[in-house]
């Protein structure tokens, strides 16, 4: 039997996902990380709008989550934290509202100095992303 992961995906308001799995892949300020059993200890912080995709997390292979703002934390003894200010599990987006405040946020946002409307674009094509929509 091989050696899995211990992950959890947290956000100030509740636990959203908790369980096993062989990879997290998250992006991080410095990049897209891949992490399995036996990962060097690390602590990083999470890109806006960033998607973590947990490999093996379920029945169905794969738990998604847009996450916005935060750390991920990896442990001795294969555990895996995402810490994050802001997060939704994939099937938990509502894919018309999140298409709607991308439109939103990309009308608004026509000056590149409008880092507000920047951010909530970011969000939204994260949440889009994590729920399998291409923007």
């Amino acid at each position: 039997m091989s050696k899995k992961l211990f992950v959890e995906i947290v956000s100030p308001e509740r636990e959203l996902w908790a369980g096993e799995g062989d990879m997290v892949i998250a992006k991080t300020v410095e990049g897209e990380i891949g992490v399995q059993p036996g990962h060097t200890p690390v602590l990083a912080l999470l890109a806006p709008g960033a998607v973590v995709r947990v490999l093996g997390g379920r029945e169905t292979g794969e738990v998604r989550a847009a996450v916005h703002g935060g750390f991920m934390v990896v442990t001795l003894g294969d555990r895996v934290s995402i810490l994050a200010e802001i997060a939704e599990l994939a099937e938990d987006v509502d894919v018309e509202r999140a298409k709607a405040a991308l439109r939103d946020a990309e009308s608004e946002g026509g000056a590149a100095e409008d880092e507000d409307a920047q951010a909530r674009a970011a969000r939204a094509r994260s949440r889009l992303q994590a729920a399998g929509v291409s923007v």
